[in-house]
């Protein structure tokens, strides 16, 4: 039995469960409404977009949320959410699918058969760049078919489902928030500073390697703290069924059909590229393709209607909890629009810089994105709601429009790390079944250096006029 005083406990292991966390901030939220004005900016459509007229920031009538309004805003969260809590369904469908096939199983099986077991750390280390170019290249909700392949490796290398999200959630959210080629961030932010489209890539690549190498050394490191002691795994008690492999790893080889079924998917993942960049799709597109890869799975393993009726609903019921989790967190969101503080939160946040010495007022405008990125977690959105305050003010204070961009990005992109209202996050740690509580416990150490040298590239970035 564990005697251990509660008062001993370290502060990670103090961290709430997460359903309890979200709902703090939901309480926070609604009582915050009654303490901040109500306040906004004008916006206007530019090329199809709304943006802050910057300056225009007025109080408005406030309007304090009641109990009922607050308990409503949960369902409204659920209700704007849908399209992410779909794709979270129509994901675990298809690998539902894929794992009835043994494709996943087989393949990873044989990688790290081919790859050969010495070579563990060598395989977290390459998968972790892997992932983090998917996020630089392709996206970020985008990938979410590609983590459960790392909870598969992972346990067959020996981790647990906390190293399989930081092999794949923490490099994507990473690649995807520092990529020098992010078009939500970095993209709205150089069309609305009237600067070359992903212009001064090369301090954004270096900045962004360095940050995926730190996350390779945690995640080896992680590998190897509980290879040595399993106690000290953060996954102890998570659900591993239908991830673990089943046979040892010498005797694992791929069919003609989990050949054909490897192909299915990424000729699937070849049309969402097409589409994403040749055709403006989105999520309900991707959830889309998914269903076509289970059901044409389905066929290829000759499954009766009855057995893919079951796997449907069989994998519906694992990534249940991680949809719920979504539309949860997404009433925070909701909550902000109807309290009316989101503007005001920011106008606070950039009345504070003036003043300030060039370089602390670069790192504090970062420290600022990052708190606002808690309440409007859509880069794109905060790109557009808080960079035209931001920019003007900037000049004033002896930034250049390159700088004020890198701390925007360098504030939105890290906290996205342990952004609780962000649902991509929460969608991508379902697929890992990784509660946030947990996950805060494994990447905050990750998140306090990828914080130091993204400070330090802000540095230079000033002291050298980044333009």
């Amino acid at each position: 039995m564990n005697s251990q005083p509660k008062s001993k406990l370290s502060f990670f292991k103090r961290i709430p469960h997460a359903i309890t966390m979200l709902f703090g901030i939901i309480i926070f939220i609604t009582l915050l409404t009654y303490v901040l004005p109500a306040g906004m900016y004008e916006r206007i459509m530019v090329n199809g977009k709304s943006t802050v007229v910057p300056n225009s920031y007025k109080t408005i009538t406030s309007t304090p949320i009641g109990i009922l309004n607050m308990f409503k805003a949960i369902p409204l969260g659920f209700k704007a959410a849908v399209e992410i809590i779909f794709i979270v369904l129509a994901g675990a469908i298809m690998f539902g699918f894929m794992d009835k096939t043994k494709a996943i199983e087989n393949g990873v099986g044989t990688l790290v058969k081919k790859l050969g077991v010495k070579n563990k750390h060598l395989i977290i280390v390459i998968m972790t760049f892997i992932y983090g170019l998917l996020g630089i290249a392709i996206g970020y909700e985008n990938n979410i078919a590609m983590v459960p392949i790392a909870a598969v490796l992972s346990l067959a290398l020996g981790g647990d489902l906390v190293l399989a999200a930081g092999i794949s959630v923490g490099a994507m959210t990473v690649g995807f928030g520092l990529s020098p080629i992010n078009a939500y961030t970095v993209g709205t932010g150089h069309k609305l500073a009237e600067l070359p489209m992903f212009s001064g890539a090369l301090l954004r690549s270096i900045l962004c390697f360095s940050a995926l190498a730190i996350m390779a050394y945690y995640n080896v490191r992680y590998f190897k703290k509980i290879s040595v002691d399993p106690s000290k795994s953060l996954g102890k008690g998570l659900d591993t069924s239908e991830l673990s492999l089943s046979k040892p790893i010498d005797s694992y080889s791929l069919t003609r059909k989990n050949w054909i079924v490897i192909l299915t998917f990424i000729i699937g993942l070849g049309v969402i590229l097409y589409g994403v960049f040749n055709l403006n799709w989105y999520i309900n597109e991707l959830s889309a393709i998914f269903l076509m890869i289970a059901l044409f799975c389905g066929i290829i393993a000759n499954m009766s209607a009855t057995n893919i009726s079951e796997t449907v609903l069989k994998s519906v019921s694992l990534a249940a909890p991680g949809a719920f989790m979504v539309g949860f967190a997404t009433s925070i969101k909701v909550l902000m629009e109807m309290g009316n503080i989101g503007d005001t939160i920011s106008y606070q946040l950039s009345s504070l810089l003036e003043g300030l010495p060039l370089h602390a007022s670069a790192i504090c405008m970062s420290i600022s994105q990052s708190v606002i990125n808690f309440f409007i977690p859509s880069g794109s959105g905060q790109a557009l709601a808080t960079l035209p305050v931001m920019l003007p003010l900037g000049e004033s204070l002896g930034l250049t429009r390159q700088v004020t961009i890198l701390a925007f990005q360098i504030g939105d992109g890290v906290s996205n790390l342990i952004n609780p209202t962000l649902g991509g996050l929460i969608a991508m740690l379902s697929m890992c079944r990784v509660p946030i509580d947990r996950w805060l416990r494994f990447i905050f150490p990750v998140l306090v250096s990828i914080v130091v040298i993204s400070f330090l590239t802000l540095i230079i970035a000033v002291a050298t006029n980044y333009s």
